[in-house]
């Protein structure tokens, strides 16, 4: 038999937030599979809950729980953080897939209050984790840390232009903190969705022209869904990525391959 201790997270703590649904949850179910105690987070607590609920009947024992964090405050990410230490101890892994679209059009358009809320939930809001969660993993000498940015920081649009730059921003806080902490064995990455059947993205491809291009253009012929992340999270937090780090990795089915 081959071994898969490449991919066991074994007694490994995970952190995540933007948790209790979509591709959230999915990374959330794929980590605890494989052996990580996993702490969950979105704004909804009863949605957690539940998606806790839910894995643990997957896994056959408690390995997920659950905190409300609205990720756009500092305040509520700490707590977050420390509910986890409180619970679990220190923090090996930490995905941050909270994200935030409030505004869809011209840039030209877009009201300050948007863009604030924009870059405060997708940009700093990565940043503060990532503060408040390293030095675990500094201590330890090991860690990963995963953010959730998309191919649209690839490319223009001419209606998610704020979304698209938080995540094009997103990209590069990874690459700097893959430096500055690569010497203290903290490996960091950006996961980048295409376009996922998520009701997050519901508006994009909920619509017979969506699907009619995702069914002649995405070379695997289909729109993502959210268990396509289970894998790559496990990837992203086990040694099987040992020496990968400050990598933007598209999950796309192909439609982004030149990015």
């Amino acid at each position: 038999m081959v071994s898969t201790d490449l991919f066991d997270l074994t007694d490994k703590v995970a952190v995540l937030t933007g948790a209790s649904k979509g591709m959230g949850k999915a990374m959330a179910e794929g980590l605890a599979e494989h052996g990580a105690k996993v702490m969950i987070s979105s704004r909804k607590l009863d949605q957690c809950e539940a998606a806790a609920k839910e894995i643990n009947e997957k896994c056959g024992e408690e390995r997920v729980y659950a905190v409300s964090c609205n990720a756009g405050y500092k305040e509520q990410l700490q707590a977050l953080v420390d509910a986890t230490h409180d619970k679990l101890g220190l923090i090996d892994i930490l995905i941050c897939n909270a994200g935030v679209n409030p505004f869809y059009g011209s840039m030209s358009e877009l009201p300050d209050e948007a863009f604030d809320k924009i870059l405060s939930t997708n940009v700093k809001a990565v940043h503060w984790m990532c503060q408040m969660v390293a030095p675990d993993m500094v201590e330890k000498g090991a860690g990963t840390i995963t953010v959730t940015a998309s191919t649209g920081a690839f490319h223009p649009t001419e209606v998610l232009g704020a979304y698209n730059i938080s995540k094009l921003a997103d990209i590069a806080l990874v690459r700097n903190l893959a430096l500055e902490l690569g010497p203290k064995g903290v490996r960091v990455n950006a996961i980048c969705p295409g376009l996922i059947r998520t009701d997050f993205a519901r508006a994009l491809w909920d619509n017979p022209e969506a699907e009619k291009r995702a069914n002649e253009q995405i070379p695997l012929r289909r729109l993502g869904v959210a268990d396509d992340f289970k894998g790559i999270a496990v990837y992203l937090a086990s040694e099987a990525s040992a020496y990968m780090t400050g990598q933007a990795i598209t999950l796309c089915g192909g439609s982004h391959m030149w990015s």
